[in-house]
């Protein structure tokens, strides 16, 4: 059997898992860095105070690193902004994550907030797919509409290339049905990413690839 040098194992487990993408349209303009190894760190500025609310929550919560600017067609409505935020902050925790060797690939999430509880669970398959079980009982949290909540989870699971259910079992407050959603979610995906040692390096799938 190989075996891997003591040094080799210390310089893969350093190795930064960060990638930055850029998306110019004729809607929107936005750069995305995201270092899947961080603090929590951010720098969020997407001209919808509510979603930089919730982008903040993803960051310190799945102690990721992200720095997001975006500038879209706010004087239309939110809605390009909103999806195309997801989009790029998928593609870049997609292109960081890279082959996806040595990932724990499940994660999920029970996430109390008062009298509100969000169940999140994930696997970082490579399918994208949302299941979307979340109500609103109003149209609007601060000025972000919040039927955009889903078209956040649908870009940003469709550009990850993750399997997503989100449900909130229960819960009145719309704010925290919606921080719910981004902090388990954080939570869920901290724990998919986060590599495993049993791994050594192997993609967790019998198929060798994901």
């Amino acid at each position: 059997m190989q075996q891997r040098s003591k040094s080799a194992d210390a310089a893969s487990a350093v190795t930064p898992r960060t990638a930055t993408v850029d998306r110019r349209t004729k809607e929107t303009n936005i750069s995305a860095t995201v270092n899947l190894d961080g603090t929590g760190a951010y720098d969020v500025s997407t001209g919808v105070g509510f979603l930089d609310h919730m982008l903040e929550q993803l960051a310190r919560h799945g102690l990721f690193d992200i720095t997001l600017k975006a500038e879209g067609d706010l004087h239309i409505d939110q809605h390009h902004t909103t999806e195309d935020s997801g989009i790029v902050l998928g593609q870049a925790f997609a292109e960081a994550l890279g082959d996806k060797a040595g990932i724990t690939r499940y994660g999920s999430c029970y996430l109390p907030m008062d009298e509100t509880l969000t169940r999140v669970a994930l696997d970082v398959s490579g399918r994208p797919f949302l299941v979307w079980k979340v109500d609103f009982s109003r149209s609007k949290i601060g000025e972000m509409d919040t039927e955009l909540f889903r078209e956040w989870f649908q870009a940003f699971a469709q550009n990850a290339g993750i399997t997503l259910h989100v449900e909130t079992l229960y819960g009145e407050n719309n704010h925290h049905v919606a921080e719910t959603c981004y902090k388990a979610l954080a939570r869920a995906l901290r724990q998919a990413v986060a590599v495993d040692p049993r791994q050594s390096g192997r993609v967790p799938s019998t198929k060798g690839q994901l």
